[in-house]
């Protein structure tokens, strides 16, 4: 499995590639971040997130997308900084067609760290010790895409099978008034006999 992990951002949207599966070791592909200048046209910076996501897309080709969900902070603008580029992260994998998963901070940083509460730094070490890198990536933008790629795919199978059994509840329950329809229609009856007078 494939993922491009997006930690979203205007200014900076960190972007990391990982492969592999769960309950084996890792792979990263590449990581990075795609930066837009803080004083140019919010409408530039969004086209240039795009754009800087788009060319990752291109040249590793992955099956999923990961993004964190963007969740309130004090700062609103910080906010609607995020928001707005998760939601063009979000709109370049559905245009490919590649399936988009949504993952909280306190997700990442519990699949990967086992401490829902971590900070920037414990973030990047385990990154590295996972992924068997050398150094942290910089900047800590960077680690996080890769964080979200790897709480993904440790992640994923779960939630596929959790998935797949709400979606076969949901046929049986849609069924289930049709077997009893054809079951009943299937009884044999025992027509009462009427008496005449």
């Amino acid at each position: 499995m494939r993922v491009l992990g997006v930690d979203p951002g205007l200014t900076r949207c960190g972007v990391g590639v990982v492969e592999g599966v769960a309950g084996r070791p890792l792979t990263m592909r590449g990581v990075g971040v795609v930066r837009t200048p803080a004083d140019a046209e919010l409408g530039l910076r969004l086209v240039a997130v795009e754009q800087g996501i788009e060319r990752w897309l291109d040249e590793y080709a992955p099956e999923y997308v990961a993004v964190e969900r963007v969740f309130s902070q004090h700062n609103v603008r910080t906010v609607m900084g995020t928001a707005q580029a998760s939601a063009v992260a979000m709109l370049c994998a559905a245009r490919r067609g590649i399936p988009v998963a949504l993952h909280t901070p306190s997700e990442v940083k519990a699949a990967v760290t086992g401490n829902g509460r971590a900070d920037k730094a414990q973030v990047g070490a385990m990154v590295t010790r996972l992924l068997r890198l050398d150094a942290p990536p910089k900047p800590a933008d960077a680690a996080d895409a890769l964080a979200l790629a790897i709480c993904h795919i440790w992640r994923a199978p779960a939630q596929n099978r959790l998935q797949q059994a709400v979606a076969q509840n949901r046929l049986q329950q849609a069924a289930a008034p049709y077997a009893a329809r054809a079951a009943s229609q299937a009884a044999p009856h025992h027509a009462s006999k009427g008496r005449t007078a």
